[in-house]
């Protein structure tokens, strides 16, 4: 394994307008992997690639702009970018586009439109829109809650690890929220969640156990 070598030939491809390439070398500027962290070239690099359709190039330029990481934080420009991402399937700027719809970054905050993003998402297996399709039906945002729907879509994220997820599953058990009460079981999921170092989890099985 040589990454300097890696990045020398990423170059090569890259300059000839390949756009794997161009992604792959915005990745290892973006997180500082092989080469000096520099989100400048990042940009530069998904942004060649981003031109030429790559959606993991519009998702990740998307990334830049939504975090101001190289550049001015620009939620118009992120959503833009999501958008052309999310329209050809991709999930990760999906779940993106519902949050911002759900928050109301950039754009009118509107639950169901981030309903319809997370669903697009989620029913691809993104564990992320499982978990945020969870929390909306939890709270009732844009949706009639429902803990028994909410409880199916955080055990679907749970069942990936989401560690949130697991919490919240917990939460459900411990107050009998759309299942039956039941401290056995909020306290293994609380134990899964808290295994992986969640705050939330920790913090429950605490009040749990001195509770008795």
């Amino acid at each position: 394994q040589d990454s300097k070598k890696a990045v020398e030939w990423y170059e090569k491809a890259a300059a000839q307008g390949f756009a794997d390439a161009q992604y792959n070398l915005g990745i290892m500027y973006a997180s500082g992997q092989v080469v000096k962290q520099d989100y400048n070239k990042a940009k530069e690099w998904f942004e060649k690639a981003a031109a030429q359709d790559d959606t993991e190039a519009q998702y990740n330029l998307g990334f830049l702009y939504y975090n101001g990481e190289g550049v001015k934080q620009d939620y118009l420009k992120a959503k833009e970018l999501y958008e052309k991402a999310a329209t050809q399937g991709y999930a990760g700027a999906q779940n993106n586009l519902g949050v911002m719809y759900a928050n109301g970054y950039g754009v009118k905050q509107d639950y169901k439109k981030a309903i319809e993003w997370y669903e697009k998402a989620a029913t691809q297996g993104y564990a992320m829109a499982q978990y945020n399709l969870g929390f909306l039906y939890a709270n009732g945002q844009g949706v009639k809650q429902d803990y028994f729907k909410a409880k199916e879509w955080y055990e679907k994220a749970a069942a990936k690890g989401h560690a949130d997820a697991q919490n919240n599953i917990g939460f459900l058990y411990a107050n009998g929220q759309g299942v039956k009460q039941d401290y056995k079981k909020a306290i293994e999921w609380y134990e899964k969640s808290a295994a992986q170092g969640n705050v939330n989890s920790q913090y429950n099985l605490g009040i749990m156990y001195e509770n008795g």
